[in-house]
């Protein structure tokens, strides 16, 4: 794909996106990589400072901020609302709102508060945008919903109990969505990338961006490459454009092949040059 910071071709011009958890992380870079080809941005958060300094960074002619919890109905009723009354319509939906909970690694040791916790935002959060951007998006028969997911929603063992439900579920619901909306031209599709440093992710495992890059590096597939919020946002951008205009029902994984090599065989092991 190509850089965000060179963009020569601007994928999406005349299109509005709506970004739940849009102030830090994935999000933020996404935002900035859709405004840089030509989309008008909502930002939905509940980080209002952070939200209000992104949206200000990008631009207040075409980036807003909104107050959204994604576990109130309500509010992302009224994401939606603000996208399509601030910019006449929406186009995409970007469910990338998300939580962790606190690293326990015994089941016994899980509370059922913090399993629910994060069910309500990572899963019925995202079926809350994919209705209600479902509801702006029918009667002009067409638009993508994006969600984020991660390798834990194709392999077991490398995130706690709670998160790995949650990550299969949303690749369930993009399915089953991407059934129901085809006949509206409405594609449905998510993401699903290996670690990265962001603020979710270093609060989980305890350690600061550098500190976590060279843990992940070292159990990489793929060598000499550190995966970034730019290569998230350049696959978002791909489901948000026209680029992918027959592709729905999908789970990109973006893991450099991690997740479909049991690594224990030592298969392929050069000697060192």
């Amino acid at each position: 794909m190509a850089s965000s910071s060179s963009v020569t071709n601007r994928r999406l011009e005349g299109k509005v996106a709506l970004i739940t958890g849009g102030a830090s992380g994935i999000g933020k870079r996404t935002a900035e990589v859709f405004a840089q080809h030509g989309a008008k941005v909502v930002i939905a958060d509940i980080q209002d400072e952070l939200g209000h300094s992104v949206a200000e960074s990008i631009g207040s002619s075409i980036c807003s901020y909104v107050h959204c919890d994604v576990t109130d109905e309500n509010q992302v009723k009224n994401a939606v609302h603000t996208a399509v009354e601030t910019y006449g319509k929406l186009d995409i939906m970007f469910n990338n709102a998300g939580i962790v909970d606190p690293n326990k690694h015994r089941i016994i040791d899980n509370d059922k508060a913090d399993f629910e916790r994060v069910l309500s935002v990572n899963v019925t959060g995202v079926f809350l945008g994919m209705k209600h951007a479902a509801q702006a998006m029918i009667p002009a028969r067409s638009g993508s919903i994006i969600s984020t997911a991660s390798i834990s929603s194709y392999v077991g063992g490398a995130a706690s109990h709670a998160y790995c439900c949650a990550k299969h579920a949303v690749v369930g619901l993009t399915k089953n969505a991407a059934v129901e909306l085809g006949q509206f031209g409405i594609r449905v599709n998510c993401l699903s990338p290996y670690a990265l440093a962001t603020p979710l992710a270093t609060s989980f495992v305890g350690a600061n961006d550098e500190q976590l890059e060279t843990i992940m590096n070292s159990l990489a597939n793929l060598k000499g490459v550190t995966l970034k919020t730019d290569d998230v946002a350049n696959a978002a951008l791909y489901f948000a454009s026209d680029d992918s205009s027959y592709v729905s029902g999908h789970n990109l994984l973006i893991d450099g092949a991690f997740s479909i090599v049991n690594p224990s065989f030592n298969m392929f092991q050069y000697p060192p040059s």
